[in-house]
């Protein structure tokens, strides 16, 4: 399931969680890929990856398993979470960070006791600021618009399975770090997702920069703080933004 690892090398485990789909959407299955950074600076995807069932403790909703396809039996006999996280989460060697797609769902059930108190970078935020002129920003979207170099089809399939995902999204993780800096990508990841375009809408699809002032102070104050944060990114780019009260934040919409 993985190979050894040498703890010099900078490494950074990338997880996909696949969940029951039932109220409490518990794990179901955990895969992981790690990208690890060589001698010369470049990070690379390696060959320590791996997936575990996990115990959801109560039956996977038949709308979750028409996605995934993994069915009661397949977790009947699983671990629970509490007992397979921690040495995913916290490997051997230690990890420089935790990566997910949209990590924010990850974290919600990879909380700081079970990872260590790692810090995340998420890809979905980062793909935003790489690749702003693509036309959407899913893990398999990114995955058939960029063609990565060194993605094995097979390896990455089936989609909507956690090793795969991970494994995808590891190639985008690596093509991102050596764009930009760890940090960088870190700071990204803490703040809100800069979209590059409206998201829905009369204004769909059109860039910020494109907005008139009126409609630009409309978006900034938007429930969703994706959007809140983008238009007010703009706002300030303009020398015209100004405090607005936030409201309560909702999940952003999906590019």
């Amino acid at each position: 399931m993985t190979t050894s690892f040498n703890s010099e090398r900078r490494r950074i485990r990338v997880i996909d969680l696949e969940t029951a789909g039932s109220k409490s959407h518990s794990v179901c299955e955990i895969g992981w890929q790690d990208v690890v950074q060589e001698i010369d600076g470049r990070w690379e995807v390696n060959e320590e990856r791996g997936a575990w069932f996990v115990n959801p403790g109560g039956p996977i909703s038949t709308q979750t398993m028409a996605i995934h396809h993994i069915v009661d039996a397949d977790v009947a006999e699983a671990p629970f979470w509490k007992d397979v996280a921690p040495p995913v989460l916290r490997p051997t060697g230690g990890v420089v960070a935790l990566a997910a797609h949209r990590a924010t769902f990850e974290q919600r059930f990879c909380s700081p006791r079970l990872s260590g108190g790692a810090r995340w970078i998420c890809t979905w935020k980062c793909a935003l600021r790489t690749w702003p002129d693509l036309p959407s920003f899913s893990n398999q979207g990114l995955r058939y618009e960029r063609m990565p170099t060194g993605l094995d089809r097979a390896t990455g399939l089936p989609a909507h399975r956690a090793m795969p995902d991970a494994y995808v999204t590891a190639h985008h993780l690596r093509d991102m770090l050596n764009a930009s800096s760890l940090e960088q990508l870190l700071m990204w990841s803490e703040q809100p997702g800069l979209l590059p375009r409206v998201p829905s809408g009369p204004d769909r699809k059109r860039p910020w920069g494109e907005l008139g002032n009126d409609a630009l102070e409309g978006y900034a104050r938007d429930r969703d703080i994706d959007v809140r944060f983008s238009a007010e990114t703009e706002q300030r780019r303009r020398g015209t933004h100004s405090a607005i009260p936030a409201k309560a934040d909702v999940q952003p919409s999906l590019l």
